[in-house]
């Protein structure tokens, strides 16, 4: 089987390192991995706007691109759910590139039938469900089978786990009070687990995570799931 890699400008620009270490984690399990670099955005920041003509260029584009890939891996539940839920509605069909684009975990519990992928992280932590990889994708125990094989890691669930983070793209901008409140309820939740790491599949929700961890000067941090099953 040979995947290709889609890292989603987000990924791209400001957290590197979750791509490297998805690489990291397939080439650890012998999977053939490749990255075409004409790639661009899914397009899901222009269709969340209205722009769906421009979004629906983007779908095409990405659709040739991928075309002849046996699977389409990324580091994100919010730009695979684009992909893969809403592409056949700007396309008028699915297509192969739809249908085998793949979130990390699920690409790896799902499709390679593995969950111990030979990490170690010895620290305690806790699982934020994303918006998009939980009820998009239906994604919910994908990633905690992965995380309980771990050597070392103990898993805490928060009461919050399901809670949105506040993030939503464009919504923490137009609506910076709710965002901000959602947070408080988000970490308030993260902090009686007693974690010292808050895990997610989506860098965009532990980005906001973290801006609010920093704002009330606490000692906790983020990392992606993609992360933590790259270390050894």
């Amino acid at each position: 089987m040979r995947v290709a890699l889609f890292i989603p400008c987000f990924i791209d620009q400001l957290y590197p390192n979750v791509g490297i270490a998805m690489v990291t984690v397939l080439r650890r399990l012998k999977v053939d991995v490749y990255y075409p670099a004409e790639q661009t955005c899914c397009g899901q920041p222009a269709f969340n706007t209205g722009y769906w003509d421009e979004a629906r260029a983007l779908a095409r584009r990405y659709v040739d691109i991928f075309a002849d890939a046996d699977a389409i891996v990324s580091p994100s539940g919010s730009c695979t759910a684009m992909v893969r839920n809403f592409y056949p509605e700007l396309l008028g069909k699915a297509t192969n590139a739809t249908v085998h684009t793949y979130e990390f975990a699920e690409f790896l519990v799902k499709r390679l039938g593995v969950t111990d992928v030979g990490a170690r992280f010895p620290q305690r932590v806790t699982y934020h469900d994303s918006c998009h990889a939980l009820r998009e994708l239906r994604l919910k125990d994908e990633p905690r089978q992965l995380l309980r094989k771990v050597q070392g890691l103990e898993l805490v669930e928060m009461d919050q786990a399901e809670t949105c983070c506040g993030f939503g793209g464009t919504f923490a901008v137009k609506f910076p009070m709710i965002s901000y409140a959602m947070d408080d309820v988000k970490v308030t939740s993260i902090q009686k687990t007693g974690a010292q790491y808050v895990v997610s599949t989506d860098s965009s929700c532990l980005m906001q995570i973290d801006g609010y961890l920093r704002r009330v000067n606490l000692p906790i941090k983020t990392i992606s799931l993609a992360e933590v099953l790259a270390s050894t």
